[in-house]
């Protein structure tokens, strides 16, 4: 599958599945629409055709400005196949992160999903110097007057998607074989996007990312993801994203079908229950919700059977846990643990598996059914999978595949394999790519010590766009790129991460502190939905919390606390005594914890991050955000 662009690979599997969907779509009446391969490989040359008939060149870079949908999936293709690149972005995307992207990236083109996108290029028309085109996904309504107030539409010539595809269908009336001849010219080495990253540590940048750093993934991939033709992936991420956006690429490789749904619950669990994916790609975020989902179920079911599932789940607990010992599915940091770990847990794991065996019939079998009859593999990327999270769809029967990559890596560099997953790691490097952990002297670490992750290999960015010294930053001499996370690796080879570098709290007395570990160990309360852990140049750390509504209100029911409003209430002393007994219980010397990585303050917050102020569109925690709207609260919790 190798010196092929991504276009070309499309055209490939469009010969050999024809008839096969690529996409599901919901009509407006909410049915999923199958739309095959052959159909989307005609309608991605039509959109070429159309954006050549534009004057669009190889080489050129159209800004692509929508969130995930069967349309981005066209245009995307339809602008690599001409030889020219994309510059996308989600809906979320600000006037000024347009500006900025489309400016820089120089684009003299762009497809925009809706009339909120329009209106905000019309408010800021003056700052795009370059930009004549505009190619609209929905209908708009030109004569608006919220269209009118946002600035001179005459600036720009308007396109719908439905007319690039009719003209696109009547150049390669005029002009046959045309639009093929530039999709067989196509080159590996070509460009295929620039993203610019969400920005969690600081400004963006552009990521220039070639064909060959997406293809030369995907057949190691397909034997770590398992997909079969014909079979369904469901797809709800930002497709901006690289991480979404290489799933497509092997639910494409693999001739199956990509499922259009959203991240939310009341959208997403319907739809899988219809449709059964074998796949489902998505971030911790989304898994967290569903394990909080099925615990807030059974804790409102209450009576027999929550004392069922509770008892049930530390039997799987404990059973699953001596079962990775047995088949070497736990991480070794030396070799003798690889031969005294399973003859240690061998008696507990064939005692417990009887009653594993109940639970499994009476209660997890029922929690599987939700995720469809079809279910094969969850993916988690674009951040750490809680351990909490990863060990509770383990005792379930759930696999969730964690992976872990930067954009710069287009994205993946490792992803734990479904066939042989070991706990709490994300596999091995694929074979594209070479990863060493070093020192702060650039020394390669041994198994077990932690260090910074380098990387190597063809699935490495071609560089940031118009900033070589940046690049240079980034990727030295050898070629090898500082991801800037922090990792260590086992015996035989596998990532384990640890969070990032330019995340590490460094206390008045010295210390180093990774507040990752901890935000996780503090998220495993039901009483607290999000942790954020402060206290840079402080004498002890300090954390944000952002409290479960529905379980701080059962508790305060429960123990006749009163307060009018869910603020009112966190401010209460029982409130705080309740959560200080959380931390405690889970930051502590038994949990691994030193003494100086206790959190000895705290606020409690009474509303959720957000997408688009605290978090990123892959819903990551900003840090430097919470440190600009947070700094009031922040200040007050190392007051002397």
């Amino acid at each position: 599958m190798n010196d092929i662009t991504v276009p070309q690979l499309l055209q490939q599997i469009a010969k050999k599945y024809p008839d096969i969907p690529a996409q599901y779509s919901k009509n407006e009446q909410g049915d999923f629409i199958p739309l095959p391969y052959s159909r989307v490989m005609d309608l991605v040359l039509n959109f070429s055709a159309g954006l050549l008939a534009l004057g669009v060149k190889r080489g050129d870079r159209i800004g692509l400005i929508a969130d995930n949908r069967k349309e981005w999936y066209h245009a995307s293709m339809g602008i690599m196949a001409i030889g020219a690149c994309d510059v996308p972005r989600g809906c979320d995307a600000t006037e000024q992160d347009l500006v900025r992207f489309l400016s820089f990236a120089e684009c003299s083109v762009a497809v925009l999903e809706n009339q909120l996108q329009l209106i905000k290029i019309l408010k800021r028309s003056d700052q795009f110097p370059l930009l004549k085109t505009l190619i609209l996904l929905d209908p708009i309504d030109k004569d608006a007057q919220e269209v009118k107030d946002a600035g001179d539409i005459s600036r720009f010539t308007l396109y719908s998607y439905t007319e690039i595809i009719e003209s696109g269908a009547a150049f390669r009336a005029a002009n046959p074989g045309t639009v093929e001849q530039e999709l067989e010219k196509g080159s590996d080495s070509e460009i295929a996007t620039i993203i610019f990253t969400s920005g969690t540590t600081g400004d963006p940048k552009g990521v220039m990312l070639t064909h060959k750093n997406f293809i030369v993934q995907l057949d190691d991939l397909m034997t770590r993801v398992i997909l079969h033709p014909g079979e369904k992936a469901i797809v709800v991420l930002p497709v901006w994203h690289s991480f979404e956006r290489l799933c497509e690429y092997v639910i494409l490789a693999s001739g199956a079908g990509m499922v259009y749904s959203k991240p939310i619950g009341s959208i997403l669990l319907p739809d899988i229950a219809k449709m059964n994916p074998a796949l489902f790609p998505s971030v911790p975020r989304i898994w967290e919700s569903v394990y909080t989902g099925v615990l807030k179920n059974i804790r409102q079911a209450g009576g027999i059977k929550q004392k069922l599932f509770n008892f049930f789940l530390a039997v799987a607990l404990f059973h699953c846990r001596h079962a990775r010992n047995v088949k070497g599915q736990n991480p070794h940091f030396v070799f003798y643990t690889k031969i005294t770990r399973p003859l240690i847990s061998f008696i507990p794991y064939l005692l417990s598996a009887p009653l594993y065996a109940l639970g499994n019939a009476l209660v997890f079998k029922k929690i599987r059914v939700k995720l469809g009859t079809g279910f094969r593999q969850g993916v988690s990327g674009g951040g750490a999978l809680p351990p909490n999270i990863d060990a509770f769809f383990w005792a379930i029967g759930i696999s969730v595949t964690e992976g872990y990559g930067l954009t710069e890596t287009a994205p993946v560099v490792s992803v734990r394999p479904l066939g042989k997953p070991v706990f709490g790691t994300i596999g091995k490097p694929l074979s594209c790519t070479e990863v060493k952990i070093v020192d702060t002297d650039g020394n390669t670490l041994p198994p077990g010590q932690l260090g910074t992750v380098m990387i190597r290999g063809t699935s490495v960015m071609k560089g940031y766009y118009k900033r070589q010294d940046l690049t240079d930053a980034v990727i030295n001499k050898d070629g090898w790129f500082d991801s800037g996370d922090l990792g260590m690796k086992t015996f035989d080879g596998e990532l384990i991460l640890r969070g990032r570098k330019k995340d590490t709290i460094v206390l008045r007395g010295g210390e180093n502190i990774e507040p990752v570990p901890i935000e996780m160990a503090l998220q495993e309360s039901p009483f607290i939905t999000q942790a954020v852990v402060v206290g840079q140049d402080q004498r002890y750390l300090g954390a944000l919390l952002v409290a479960d509504e529905a379980e701080v209100k059962n508790y305060a029911a429960e123990h006749a606390i009163s307060g009018e409003t869910f603020a009112e209430l966190l401010a209460k002393p029982e409130i705080k005594k309740l959560f200080e007994q959380q931390i405690s219980a889970r930051i502590n010397h038994e949990q691994g914890f030193k003494l100086f990585e206790r959190i000895n303050t705290f606020a409690l917050l009474s509303k959720p991050f957000e997408v688009g102020l605290e978090l990123s569109a892959k819903q990551d925690i900003m840090r430097h955000k919470i440190a600009e709207i947070y700094y009031d609260t922040i200040a007050s919790l190392f007051t002397e």
